[in-house]
């Protein structure tokens, strides 16, 4: 499976300045890190998640974990939890399950980014699979995807 031309046509239409690599299968943000010789605070994971009526993306860099209880407080939700597989599969059907780009607006799906990876001028994450990448400027990808900004991760 390659990147999502869902993803790439985006990109491209919207005349951002990007890198795609393609490299040995990672399964976890910090392994792409290496993989890419990148370090892992400018490496971006995509955790999809499930709150009270709906899904929602939680981008943050890979050496930090996402406090859900934080991020549920600040979202006025009463239950969240990790979406599941066979969920991530329906959500994405473009994508590996995994490794799913953290552009929930092009799924129709809240993107909520922690301020810690704002921080950063160039992020990397994986673009659809667990063997390509796509590194951009955050700036960028702020403006396209629109995202809330939060504060809801703890470094690992």
């Amino acid at each position: 499976m390659p990147m999502p031309s869902k993803l790439q046509d985006y990109l491209d239409r919207n005349h951002v300045s990007y890198g795609h690599t393609v490299h040995r299968p990672t399964f976890t943000a910090r392994q792409l890190a290496r993989a890419e010789h990148l370090p892992e605070n400018g490496v971006a994971k995509t955790v999809v998640f499930v709150g009270d009526r709906d899904y929602g993306l939680a981008v943050l860099p890979a050496d930090c974990a996402a406090d859900l209880e934080e991020l549920g407080g600040l979202l006025g939700l009463s239950h969240l939890r990790l979406a599941t597989e066979p969920e991530l599969s329906a959500l994405f059907s473009d994508s590996e399950p995994g490794a799913e780009p953290p552009f929930g607006n092009l799924y129709g799906l809240p993107v909520y980014v922690d301020d810690i990876l704002c921080s950063e001028e160039l992020i990397a994450f994986n673009a659809g699979t667990h063997r390509d990448a796509v590194q951009m400027r955050c700036r960028d990808f702020v403006r396209l995807v629109q995202p809330e900004i939060v504060s809801f991760s703890c470094f690992e």
